[in-house]
C-alpha cells in the first residue's frame, strides 16, 4: 500500500486514536474464557487476530472459573478517540461446554438485544449479535480447541454492563433489537470521525490519488464497499476514498478538483438518504425514508399492496428484500437516483459518476450505469 493515500492513511492523517469494537471485546472475552475452560489458566492479557490480520491484545477486567463447564471473561471497551455510546462498557463472555457435535451456540446475556423485526441481517428471536463477530468468535473457538485438545462445542453468552440502558441512547429499540446492545463490528476496529479531521483527510485523499495520475477514485462507506469496488474494477489503494458518513465531502471537494471518474459504494440503506438529497449520512443526522423508497417502487412498477408494505418496513434492507421477491428493481433505482444527486452536486463538472449499493456481506444490490454532465 502507498503511503500517501488509502483508507490507513486517512486515519494516520485524522492524528485520532482507533479503538476496538464491541465484537472484538467479545471475541478476545470468547477466547479467555474458553481458554480458561481447557486449561484452568486465564490468558491475561489475551491476543486475538482480527479479520485484516492485526494482533491486539486486551487486558481482562473480570474472570471467573465455575468448576469445569463454565468460565466467564471480561474486557472493557476502548473505542479509541471516537464518541461511542458503548466506551468504557463492560463486555462479558460466558462460555460453556456442550456435547460433541453441538457446535457453537450464540446467547444473548444481559445488555444484549434479541432481534424482535425482521429485515436485519439476523433472523427474528436470535441474539444481536453480528455475522462477522459470530464468525470471530466461532474461529477463535477453533483454534483454542485446536491448541489445548476441546471439541470446539460451546455456548457462548455475550453479556454488556448496563447495555440495556446504554441501548436507549441508540437506535436499537426503533428497528426492533430490545433488551440491550448490538454486538457489532466488521473489521474489529473503530474508526474514529472528528468532521473536520476526517473531511480534510477525504480532500488530501483526492489530492494524492490526483497526483498520482490516477483517473478513477471511489468514495466508501466502509472496509466492506472498499473490498467490493476493488473487486469490480481493480483500483488500487491509494484510488479509495474512506467518505465514512461524508458523501458530501467528496462531492464538493471533486466538484472543485475534478477526477474522470467517481464511483461511490456503500451500504443500501446509507446510499438511500444520498439519493434522497443527504449529503450526511450518519444515522444521527439522516434517517432512511421508507415513504421515499415506497415512491420510488412504485415509479419501479410496483403494486400499490407493495409500496405500502415498503413505506412500513422496519428497515432499509427489509423494504429491498420486499421488492426483490416482487421483482422490483428497488436497488437499481436506488443507485440511479443516488448518482443523480450526486451530479447535482457535482454542477456540471466533467465527472462521470456511478453509484454500487451493497447489502452487509459486500454482494452488490443494486447499480447505475456511469453518467456524467
Amino acid at each position: 500500500m502507498s503511503s500517501g493515500g488509502g483508507r490507513d492513511a486517512q486515519l494516520k492523517h485524522t492524528g485520532l486514536r482507533p479503538g476496538w469494537t464491541t465484537g472484538a471485546c467479545a471475541t478476545a472475552a470468547t477466547t479467555a474464557a474458553y481458554t480458561a475452560l481447557l486449561t484452568g489458566e486465564f490468558p491475561d492479557p489475551v491476543t486475538i487476530t482480527l479479520p485484516k490480520g492485526q494482533t491486539p491484545s486486551f487486558a481482562l477486567a473480570v474472570e471467573a472459573l465455575t468448576g469445569s463447564s463454565s468460565a466467564m471473561a471480561g474486557i472493557v471497551k476502548d473505542a479509541g478517540d471516537d464518541p461511542d455510546v458503548t466506551h468504557g462498557a463492560l463486555v462479558r463472555a460466558t462460555v460453556r461446554l456442550l456435547p460433541a457435535g453441538s457446535g457453537v451456540v450464540f446467547r444473548a446475556g444481559p445488555g444484549v438485544g434479541t432481534v424482535t423485526l425482521p429485515g436485519l441481517p439476523l433472523e427474528v428471536g436470535e441474539p444481536a449479535i453480528n455475522p462477522v463477530p459470530r464468525r470471530m468468535m466461532r474461529d477463535h473457538v477453533a483454534l483454542v480447541a485446536d491448541r489445548h485438545g476441546g471439541t470446539g462445542d460451546v455456548e457462548i453468552t455475550v453479556s454488556v454492563d448496563d447495555g440495556e440502558e446504554i441501548a436507549r441512547s441508540t437506535w436499537n429499540p426503533r428497528i426492533g433489537i430490545l433488551g440491550g446492545l448490538s454486538v457489532l463490528g466488521t473489521t474489529g476496529i473503530v474508526v474514529p470521525y472528528s468532521c473536520s479531521a476526517w473531511i480534510d483527510s477525504i480532500r488530501r485523499g483526492v489530492d494524492v490519488a490526483r497526483a498520482a495520475g490516477l483517473t478513477h477514485v471511489a468514495g466508501c462507506t466502509g472496509s466492506t464497499s472498499e473490498r467490493t469496488v476493488t473487486t469490480l474494477y481493480d483500483l488500487p489503494d491509494i484510488a479509495l476514498l474512506d467518505m465514512g458518513d461524508f458523501a458530501g465531502a467528496v462531492l464538493k471537494y471533486v466538484r472543485r478538483h475534478p477526477v474522470d471518474r467517481l464511483t461511490v459504494c456503500g451500504g443500501f440503506a446509507k446510499l438511500s438518504k444520498l439519493a434522497a438529497g443527504h449529503l450526511d449520512l450518519h444515522s444521527a443526522r439522516s434517517q432512511v425514508d421508507k415513504g421515499f423508497l415506497a415512491d420510488l417502487a412504485r415509479a419501479g412498477g410496483a403494486s400499490e399492496s407493495l409500496a405500502a408494505e415498503i413505506a412500513t418496513a422496519n428497515t432499509g434492507l427489509a423494504a429491498l428484500r420486499l421488492c426483490e421477491a416482487a421483482g422490483v428493481p428497488l436497488g437499481d433505482l436506488v443507485a440511479a437516483r443516488a448518482r443523480d444527486e450526486a451530479l447535482s452536486v457535482l454542477r456540471g463538472a466533467p465527472v462521470t459518476v456511478d453509484v454500487v449499493c451493497i447489502d452487509r456481506a459486500g454482494t452488490v444490490v443494486g447499480r447505475s450505469a456511469p453518467a456524467g454532465p
